[in-house]
């Protein structure tokens, strides 16, 4: 008998297998916390995050992520697996996630929590320190088992960090196979993974977020960034420009939520400038528009090869002389969409520079920016001034308006801010997500509703009340 499988069949069939077995491990584990109280579930992520975050340990891994991916900086790294997930946790610790989370008295409803079962984890190259320890601790958070699937250029990392994670559960006789890891990364495999587990939480680039709403499985992924930041003439400037440069720079500008473009007003167009120079930009000159934009880009792709690194690196590679102290490019831009590239996500170094002559053009053209790329992600805005910021809030398709405040590390919440900690942000529809929330345990769990009898029964208003004029107007 012939034996008509091919090579990529095999594969196919080790991949379903090697997932399934994962699958079956994760389950038995799930169902052994399944009856964990409050205080049992956050002595296990306050020991997960600990476990990772703990002084020693977090330089270790910091270090092992820059050498294995060769993406982002030290300092980044970590302040993201050291500060970071101990937010994380800090944000989580004194919610309620077991049983009765919520009580309504004025619709008399009890809302319950329960878990979903394995949550299976896509996590990035860019940020593969803290995001298997975030999504890890907000999956047990909701008494659910995670499975993580790392990119290939930071598997190692990932199993690292996820074996740290499963000695502390160990400890605490918890089983260990509440977290696992998939230690040798395929695209079947991960293909595989949407496919048997309970609920994904990807994070990656469109392709793969799109694969995980394919898959059949439910699943929250996340949009594209691109964020934009306008800079009014009420904005304290040497300010702004501070904290354009600490998010600019941030591990390299390794998050999607790095300052792509930044938008002057008149005004302070020049001032702002001189501000960012002062801050360690570099303000590049026509010829360098081109020469970087083709090492940069392949095919209208981010080269993988040119992205998250010093712009020394990135400059030499264009043929681009920029002096040593230089810690970011200003770029000078004027338009938007692919004969721009510029306007688009860079995760680099490099700000496009934008003028306006006021708030009304800087929101068309963030809009404009945002159409290209980045639609539903975040933008952001320096400014003294309310009604410039609730305009800009109110006139651009986003989810997101960082207001004084450093765009990338701000978006993800932050000790200076209210949003929720994390590395997941929906971007609604307009980024192709089904929320605009920033992803915590409350979207891994399920919600059962208990509604009982109001004690005195709604009725239904009169036609008058109810319809009032309309009627009358419809009849004309």
């Amino acid at each position: 008998m012939v034996d008509c499988m091919n090579s990529t069949d095999n594969i196919d069939i080790e991949a379903r297998q090697e997932v399934a077995d994962l699958i079956t491990r994760s389950r038995k584990a799930q169902a052994q916390i399944e009856g964990y109280n409050q205080a049992q579930v956050d002595e296990l992520i306050r020991a997960m995050v600990w476990s990772c975050a703990q002084p020693g340990v977090a330089e270790e891994i910091a270090q092992y992520t820059v050498d294995e991916t060769q993406l982002g900086d030290y300092n980044g790294k970590f302040l993201k697996i050291s500060v970071k997930t101990r937010a994380a946790l800090m944000d989580i610790i004194d919610d309620k996630s077991i049983g009765i989370i919520e009580e309504d008295s004025a619709r008399n409803i009890i809302k319950i929590a329960k878990p979903m079962g394995v949550i299976g984890a896509l996590s990035p190259s860019t940020n593969p320190e803290a995001t298997p320890v975030i999504k890890a601790i907000n999956a047990i958070k909701g008494r659910n088992a995670i499975i993580v699937a790392p990119h290939p250029r930071a598997k190692l990392t990932n199993r690292m960090i996820v074996n740290n994670m499963r000695k502390a559960l160990e400890k605490l006789g918890a089983p260990a196979d509440l977290v696992i890891a998939i230690d040798t990364p395929t695209l079947e495999k991960t293909h595989e993974l949407m496919r048997q587990c309970d609920f994904i939480l990807a994070t990656g680039g469109p392709a793969m977020v799109h694969a995980a709403y394919s898959s059949g499985t439910p699943a929250l992924g996340v949009g594209a960034g691109n964020a934009v930041i306008t800079v009014d003439e009420t904005a304290d400037i040497a300010f702004a420009a501070e904290k354009i440069r600490i998010s600019k720079t941030l591990d390299l500008a390794a998050s999607c939520s790095s300052d792509n473009s930044v938008i002057a007003i008149d005004a302070i167009y020049d001032e702002l400038l001189e501000q960012l120079i002062a801050q360690g930009g570099h303000l590049a000159s026509a010829g360098d528009y081109a020469k970087i934009a083709n090492v940069l880009w392949e095919d209208g792709h981010l080269n993988p090869k040119a992205v998250v690194l010093k712009p020394q690196v990135l400059c030499a590679m264009a043929g681009v002389e920029i002096p040593e102290d230089r810690l970011f490019i200003i770029m000078p831009e004027n338009g938007t969409g692919p004969e721009h590239p510029y306007s688009g996500e860079k995760l680099s170094v490099i700000m496009a520079f934008y003028r306006v002559k006021n708030i009304t053009e800087a929101i068309a053209l963030t809009n404009q920016i945002q159409r290209y790329q980045g639609m539903g992600h975040s933008c952001g805005i320096y400014s003294n001034n309310d009604a410039n910021i609730l305009a800009l809030a109110e006139q651009t398709k986003t989810s997101r308006v960082m207001v004084n405040q450093p765009q990338a590390p701000s978006n993800s919440g932050n000790l200076w801010n209210g949003m929720r900690q994390t590395f997941s942000l929906g971007c609604g529809t307009w980024g192709n997500n089904s929320t605009n929330e920033n992803i915590y345990w409350r979207h891994l769990v399920n919600i059962t509703w208990v509604s009982k009898p109001l004690l005195k029964a709604k009725t239904l208003p009169s036609d008058t009340e109810l319809f009032g004029d309309v009627i009358e107007k419809l009849k004309s």
